[in-house]
């Protein structure tokens, strides 16, 4: 940022002013992420039985926010100077501390991202998006100065910030949209899918079905809370090993840490041309045909008996 607005009055260049306001929402936006970082990793608590993680989602809605504000008042300013021009100078030794402060953002930015994915933290994706997205803008300002510097066309300054301004925006919107998603507990169709598949490969064949399955995600945990369909003759002892090999078996398999709130619920004869189980003394029909497990039929609030 220092070094941003080190170049801006080197310059008096306004295209170099919009890159250095967004490195101001940098520094206010990760200092958010370290609280959330250090608030989501908090273990449970009575008052937050399934943790602090959604702490990120809010990080991240903040973070948006903060770029959205700043693409804004940067295109407002461009407009500005658009009629009322600044005398611009030195563009060359602006574009070097430009290029220098982009190479740092993009490394921090990708690190971070790195991090992310190791870690599962949404609050770091963000953060380095916004670094290497920082970054981008960085690279298109230098090479918009270097013409500025060989045409001497005063108003490509404004242009280009404009053009800045609108990239930083949408980046914003994009941020923004994740959070109030994830606020909201909306589905994470990759990390459900990749879950599907899982149980369909690994199926045992007391797992009838499965079905009313939804997600919730709070920071680096998923929760999910679904319907699995046993032989209603299996005693308590045996319902509970079933579901504790569904639990094993996705926390092994799985990427995220996952917590389970499974629902038993017994067979009927309806499930009798699909059940897998072998020797069954209660069938009421022979096994006729495979039903394999999909987004589709495993989100769906009741048994396979037609699929």
């Amino acid at each position: 940022m220092i070094g941003k607005f080190t170049a801006y009055f080197i310059t008096s260049s306004n295209a170099i002013l919009t890159d250095a306001a967004e490195s101001i929402v940098n520094v206010l936006a990760s200092a958010f992420a370290f609280y959330s970082i250090y608030l989501s990793a908090r273990p449970k608590d009575l008052n937050h039985p399934y943790g602090h993680g959604k702490v990120e989602f809010f990080s991240m809605f903040v973070e948006g926010i903060l770029i959205l504000l700043a693409g804004i008042l940067i295109i407002l300013k461009s407009i500005y100077n658009l009629f009322y021009p600044q005398t611009i100078s030195s563009l060359f030794d602006g574009s070097i501390i430009i290029a220098s402060t982009g190479v740092v953002n993009f490394l921090l930015g990708s690190y971070l991202i790195y991090q992310s994915k190791k870690l599962h933290s949404l609050t770091l994706f963000a953060d380095g998006k916004h670094l290497q997205t920082d970054a981008y803008s960085s690279g298109g300002l230098v090479l918009g100065l270097l013409l500025m510097h060989f045409t001497k066309i005063a108003y490509l300054d404004s242009l280009l910030s404009i053009l800045l301004g609108l990239y930083i925006i949408f980046h914003g919107y994009k941020l923004v949209r994740k959070s109030v998603g994830g606020l909201m507990d909306e589905s994470d169709f990759s990390q459900v899918k990749d879950i599907v598949y899982i149980l369909d490969k690994h199926r045992r064949d007391a797992w009838i079905d499965i079905h009313n399955l939804r997600t919730q995600r709070y920071g680096n945990e998923f929760h999910i809370d679904c319907h699995v369909t046993l032989p209603y003759y299996f005693d308590l002892n045996q319902v509970h090993d079933e579901i504790s090999k569904i639990d094993s078996l996705i926390n092994e398999q799985g990427i995220l840490r996952t917590e389970f709130f499974i629902h038993a619920d017994p067979c009927l004869p309806q499930c009798c041309h699909y059940c897998r189980m072998k020797n069954c003394d209660v069938r009421s029909e022979e096994k006729q045909m495979d039903i394999g497990w999909t987004m589709e039929n495993v989100t769906k609030n009741q048994k396979h008996f037609g699929e």
